[in-house]
């Protein structure tokens, strides 16, 4: 179709209000870089929503002439989505509908182009193997669990995890070869943002095995913006549930006597009987117990659950080391979800609280078995 001269500053314009992408809606696509190659050239069309012609798709008697040449009449599209509203669907692209994709596409590129510093967040994205299962972690569901608050401050997270390790849980290299690979890929990946980059704000999306959930935590604990994010199961979502009911709901059963040794118990996402404890670290224990009214394995909903949670165990660190003096070192028994672990890392300062000696239950080796020690800077 013969088109119109559109004059080379409303070109410009376009381009700029379209951010140099498709304005089809749920395209996006980038028109100025091949998405093999990464050659960088020009493959955008600029389409015309009521045609420049009365004849054209969409065309009209009377504005066709007079719009011919306006941006508010003009979208940036792909090739394959230029074919289909001017050729292919034409009927099915109306003006109404082509419209609203360009008013949206372009309030959206407004949104997102006006972020600040203090606005953008580095998304660090850790999974290992969980029992015989690889953990999933998706980067597009992360950055929607970001909004309002927050927007990506790249294109892509910050991967800590391991790809495809075929160490199971239940071998005790496991732990050795995780804890190692996590501590060495932090310090490549995430400290020297914490040392050079503008950005301070850090998001973390986490499924693992909770001792390296802890551990990851504890490195985490100098970083001034961090927001831990759960991985709730009903729905199925990284987004906080802003209508969640807020509550107080974290107890604290402390031990009847105090003993030689110290087992702080997280009876969260399932029950910890006594007993086992006790196989585990022998009778001369002192049990304390975190749990709920309901244990579950879904239980934060609000970013003010983990708040809570924060400020409930320093309260806890801090009472086991009245009781138990600084010449002892804490074993760690947990039953939580991912967020949960990450915050107690966090929360536990190297420089203040006792050592952590780090248990899991492991089904096949039948009962728990020590995975990690997280030694303090005293």
């Amino acid at each position: 179709m013969a088109r119109k001269h559109i004059k080379l500053e409303t070109k410009l314009i376009l381009w700029g209000k379209a951010a140099g992408r498709c304005q089809y809606d749920g395209c996006n696509k980038q028109l100025y870089i091949d998405g093999l190659t990464n050659a960088e050239f020009n493959t955008a069309y600029i389409a015309h929503i009521i045609a420049d012609s009365s004849n054209g798709p969409r065309g009209h008697k009377f504005l066709s002439d007079k719009l011919s040449d306006k941006i508010e009449n003009l979208m940036l599209l792909c090739d394959e989505h230029h074919r289909l509203v001017d050729r292919k669907q034409v009927k099915e692209h109306t003006v109404e509908r082509l419209n609203l994709m360009k008013q949206n596409h372009e309030d959206r590129m407004i949104k997102l182009t006006d972020i600040s510093d203090s606005k953008e967040s580095h998304i660090i994205m850790y999974g290992a193997n969980i029992g015989k299962h690889n953990s999933p972690l998706i980067y597009s569901d992360a950055c929607l669990a970001l909004r309002p608050d927050y927007y990506p401050a790249e294109t892509k997270p910050i991967a800590l995890g391991m790809k495809n390790s075929s160490l199971q849980d239940d071998e005790d290299e496991f732990w050795n070869f995780e804890n190692n690979h996590l501590e060495k890929i932090f310090d490549r990946k995430v400290r020297p943002i914490l040392e050079e980059s503008a950005i301070q704000n850090f998001s973390v999306f986490a499924v693992a095995p909770q001792p390296l959930l802890i551990k990851l935590g504890s490195m985490l604990n100098n970083f001034a913006n961090v927001t831990v994010y759960a991985n709730q199961k009903e729905p199925k979502t990284w987004n906080w549930q802003e209508n969640a009911q807020k509550k107080n709901f974290f107890k604290l059963i402390r031990p009847e006597n105090v003993r030689k040794n110290i087992a702080l118990v997280f009876a969260l996402s399932a029950d910890i009987i006594d007993s086992r404890i006790y196989d585990t670290l022998g009778s001369e224990t002192s049990i304390w117990k975190i749990t709920l009214d309901k244990v579950n394995n879904d239980f934060i909903k609000h970013q003010d659950d983990l708040a809570q949670f924060r400020k409930f165990m320093r309260i806890v660190l801090n009472e086991i080391k009245k009781e138990h003096g600084e010449c002892n070192r804490i074993s760690v028994f947990p039953a939580m979800v991912p967020a949960v672990a990450v915050e107690f890392g966090r929360i536990w300062y190297p420089k203040a609280d006792l050592p952590l000696t780090i248990y899991d239950q492991n089904t096949v080796r039948n009962g728990f078995i020590k995975t990690i020690e997280i030694e303090n800077k005293k």
